[in-house]
């Protein structure tokens, strides 16, 4: 089970006119942090993106992987992936890979955010491939538990995701009060019917003078 600890915090929530996600920059290699600057939210295409926590070998690997079965599936149907069939291929990559004999075995957990025709969608896909829709929200990582007080308490589901960025801000900068393996800064990327775009990033420093 301790594998199944991971070393960030990652938020996603279902706004009224769409969906923000967000996570800090801190990577962590035990009790080192290795990176300051880290980039665990990423846009997939033009309709979809994913928050990572977990080994980072392991998210990145997955995440080309998805992206090019999504090009391949474009391709081959003429037609863009909605949002279940995504969530479905995301899942079935993540099964297939933490089952696959390591001697490193990888652990990653991905918060898919999506749009599609029938709207937008939030999905959450835990390290053994399950995948569960999100009606409202949603956080992962070591930094969840401090994460998940402030969602308790400020999500509103009729609230724009103007409101949702500020609460999700709110959210990840807890945990980075509380959790020392998340910290760092903040990446938000909202998914609306419009488009998919990173509408903020900011840096905290940690120097003590």
């Amino acid at each position: 089970m301790d594998q199944l600890k991971t070393g960030t915090t990652t938020v996603g929530i279902v706004c009224k006119d769409g969906i923000v996600l967000a996570a800090d920059m801190r990577a962590t290699v035990g009790h080192m942090i290795a990176d300051k600057r880290a980039d665990k939210v990423h846009i997939l295409n033009d309709d979809f993106a994913v928050t990572w926590a977990g080994s980072v070998s392991e998210a990145q690997l997955i995440t080309k992987l998805i992206r090019a079965e999504l090009k391949l599936k474009e391709i081959r149907t003429n037609k863009k992936t909605n949002a279940k069939e995504t969530a479905n291929l995301l899942g079935g990559l993540i099964y297939s890979s933490i089952r696959r004999p390591s001697m490193l075995p990888g652990i990653a957990h991905f918060l898919l955010g999506g749009k599609d025709t029938d709207g937008i969608h939030l999905y959450d896909l835990f390290p053994d491939g399950s995948v569960t829709k999100i009606p409202d929200y949603v956080s992962s990582g070591s930094g969840s538990v401090f994460a998940y007080g402030v969602l308790e308490t400020k999500y509103n589901k009729d609230m724009t995701v103007k409101e949702g960025i500020e609460l999700v801000k709110l959210a990840v900068n807890t945990a980075l009060q509380r959790d020392s393996a998340s910290g760092n800064g903040i990446n938000i990327v909202v998914v609306n019917q419009n488009e998919v775009k990173k509408v903020y990033r900011k840096e905290v420093s940690m120097t003590l003078y």
